[in-house]
């Protein structure tokens, strides 16, 4: 089914194949250049989460020469498309970098979204005395708010059915 709607040009079913061969799934044999092949035409195609895939395999060199200046193409593109974990990753980066004030924002951006892992980022950068007590109250507010919109009864009857196999 998979490779039918590859055929057909479906940017998540291509999204989907460069997945199995990257961690070497549905007996496909592990191929890291397939993988990243197939992720830059399902990003040509409009795929969102393949745009953070090939910013994390420039990043880290995954199937690709390291390159952490496409590496951050990748993670703005998506990022720019309310991709959450890509505009973390531009303020872990922005962090190493050394611009503080850039990481809080993509920080705050991604807290406002709903990304536990930023109110982190924000709370240990505050427990530094590096961020104010508004920000990371700012943030720990917004992050919140997002979890608010997010709930559903269907999403948390979902979770306990999971939850109790």
């Amino acid at each position: 089914m998979v490779q039918a709607r590859v055929e057909k040009k479906d940017p998540e079913a291509i999204y989907c194949l460069g997945n199995q061969y990257n961690h070497g799934g549905l007996g496909l044999r592990k191929d890291m250049r397939r993988a990243v092949a197939l992720w830059t035409e399902a990003a040509e195609l409009g795929s969102i989460e393949t745009l953070y895939c090939l910013g994390d395999a420039y990043y880290f060199g995954d199937g690709v020469h390291e390159d952490k200046k496409k590496a951050v193409h990748f993670y703005e593109k998506a990022a720019m498309q309310g991709h959450v974990h890509s505009r973390f990753n531009l303020g872990l980066i922005e962090w190493k970098k050394g611009d503080q004030d850039r990481a809080l924002r993509h920080y705050l951006i991604s807290a406002k979204m709903g990304h536990k892992d930023s109110v982190e980022a924000i709370k240990n950068i505050f427990a530094k005395g590096l961020a104010t007590k508004e920000l990371y109250f700012q943030a720990l507010k917004e992050y919140q708010e997002a979890v608010e919109e997010m709930k559903s009864h269907d999403r948390d009857e979902a979770k306990r059915i999971l939850d109790s196999k």
